[in-house]
């Protein structure tokens, strides 16, 4: 403890005197004047980085630097330091669960099931179409958090611009298809046309919202993956209240507003993503982290947005993987009727009541463990592991609890129809045995990623969504025995009884079965050595994301 201590305070002396920039002088490996220290902070060659994480920010200025810019998460306290990482985003995941909530009791309330529905449709959709930059937050967190590991603020920046320029871009490409199919993509799903009368347009707004709150996000991430929870949790905050104000008032057109519907729910996230964009921006602007954002020596770097690109797929298939899994999913319940894909959607959605400081948490591990990889301390890695498990487990054991015992009570929040409320709580109980395990498997997959690993969280999801989740759904719920794919007919067994019901079990048994592969990787400890930035030569960029033999 006392060596954590020496460390924590030697090596910002040491970085403030070189002028943040890392003592070994190395050049780093994006070339463009970016400095870095060696092997990538993870002890490839027998050597570890001395320096550690500094404030990109002066004393000077008369301004005091938050603890946020300041703190060392790789030494000191584990447990101190997660909690300290945690608690924002434990409040930042209960806000953005609020503000789901709080459109579906709007929703609800104001239009009916169809409208449920159809914002647990559109919402699988606009996932889907968020994959390519959930793929590159990912990496541009990754390759942050190893940065400030390795005390190199120089590469943390210019990790940002990349991931800018290629969220930039995403925006386009997933914005113009979205608003001209959302039709289409309604009609092969088989929905009646009842829903897609009432969220067509919600839907077409939504791809544009969803835009907003993708920046959000991203510049979020790359506040949390420098160590800075706190100002992405003021930005959600501000959000949330922007959203909880402003959605009744544009729904129903009270005090003067128009009256928009289910559209209106749609109009109001635009909104607020853009204001929450601009606060985070403005504390990246400010050096709220250790990261202070500048824009001086900008240009447009093809090897590290290639690399980011790289890294990024396996977490974008990953995700792909279960939004496509889910859209299947929707083609099945649907053959139910209206009520049963209302009650998945309303289930879905109350699902992140339970995930309320799990998600949080899971962020957090895989930040202090990215950075503790990046100061080459991966035993400091796990063991945060380990201390995150804990805590996750409690919680899931108190949220799992109230849900099983009370389902009614937390539906009816949202709509009080009885038929929709028998159906939805036998939904609630079976599901949340899924939601017992989710919570270890989303610090681990959370870790995995952060440490620059995205290959085994989509091998991991690709077994249990392909494999297990998907063949039970159909198998249980009796489906199998009319389904096809494109004319083809998998010669599935069918069980007859469980019907709607029978998918829930697929949903949980899938979650439990992750942990299967999770946990002995974990022991195994290849996430621990892999190398995300690779080696320079000839001005370019060049090796590839691997283990360290």
């Amino acid at each position: 403890m006392a060596q954590d201590r020496e460390q924590s305070t030697s090596a910002p002396q040491e970085a403030e005197i070189n002028g943040g920039k890392p003592a070994d002088g190395q050049q780093s490996p994006l070339g463009s004047g970016v400095v870095a220290s060696s092997s990538d902070g993870a002890g490839a060659n027998g050597q570890e980085t001395t320096v550690g994480p500094v404030a990109s920010m002066g004393r000077g200025g008369g301004r005091r630097l938050s603890a946020y810019a300041t703190r060392d998460l790789t030494s000191g306290s584990i447990p101190r330091n997660l909690l300290f990482l945690a608690w924002p985003q434990v409040i930042e995941g209960g806000l953005n669960s609020l503000d789901q909530l709080s459109d579906l009791f709007w929703a609800g309330r104001g239009v009916g099931a169809n409208a449920i529905a159809s914002i647990g449709v559109a919402q699988t959709y606009i996932q889907f179409l968020r994959l390519g930059r959930q793929g590159i937050d990912i990496s541009m967190r990754a390759m942050i958090a190893r940065s400030v590991g390795m005390g190199d603020m120089r590469l943390a920046n210019h990790a940002v611009l990349q991931a800018l320029n290629l969220n930039i871009l995403l925006a386009f490409l997933t914005i113009v298809p979205g608003v001209i199919f959302t039709v289409f993509l309604l009609r092969i799903l088989g929905v009646s046309d009842d829903l897609i009368a009432v969220g067509k347009t919600y839907m077409q707004i939504q791809f544009v919202a969803s835009t907003a709150q993708g920046f959000r996000m991203s510049s979020g991430s790359a506040l949390q993956a420098a160590g800075d929870t706190l100002t992405p949790m003021r930005a959600t905050t501000i959000a949330r209240i922007i959203d909880l104000g402003l959605t009744p008032l544009m729904i129903f057109g009270w005090l003067g507003f128009p009256a928009l519907g289910l559209p209106g729910v749609a109009v109001v996230n635009v909104i607020s993503g853009l204001i929450a964009f601009g606060i985070n921006s403005y504390g990246l602007l400010k050096g709220s982290s250790k990261l202070k954002l500048t824009f001086h020596g900008y240009n447009l770097d093809f090897p590290l947005m290639g690399r980011m690109v790289k890294l990024g797929i396996p977490a974008s298939i990953t995700n792909a993987e279960r939004s496509l899994a889910q859209l299947l999913i929707i083609g099945i319940v649907a053959t139910f009727g209206d009520y049963a894909l209302a009650a998945w959607a309303l289930t879905r959605r109350v699902e992140n009541i339970s995930q309320l400081g799990r998600q949080g948490l899971g962020n957090a591990t895989g930040v202090i463990a990215g950075q503790s990889i990046g100061a080459g301390r991966p035993e400091r890695a796990k063991e945060t592991v380990w201390w995150a498990m804990g805590y996750v487990m409690a919680i899931n054991v108190i949220t799992g609890s109230l849900l099983f015992a009370f389902p009614r009570f937390f539906l009816s929040i949202f709509n009080s129809e009885p038929e929709l409320l028998e159906v939805g709580a036998v939904w609630m109980r079976i599901l949340v045995v899924g939601f017992f395990f989710q919570g270890p498997t989303q610090v681990f997959m959370q870790t995995y990623q952060i440490a620059g690993d995205t290959m085994m969280p989509m091998i991991t999801t690709l077994v249990t969504v392909w494999f297990v989740e998907l063949p039970m759904a159909l198998i249980l719920s009796g489906v199998s025995e009319t389904w096809t794919l494109f004319g083809w007919h998998p010669p599935l067994p069918v069980v007859t009884g469980l019907g709607q019901y029978g998918v829930a079990w697929a949903v949980s048994l899938a979650i439990g079965s992750r942990l299967l592969l999770f946990v002995p990787y974990f022991f195994w400890g290849p996430w621990t050595k892999k190398q995300i930035f690779g080696n320079r030569a000839g001005g370019r960029l060049r090796g590839t994301m691997r283990g360290d033999e």
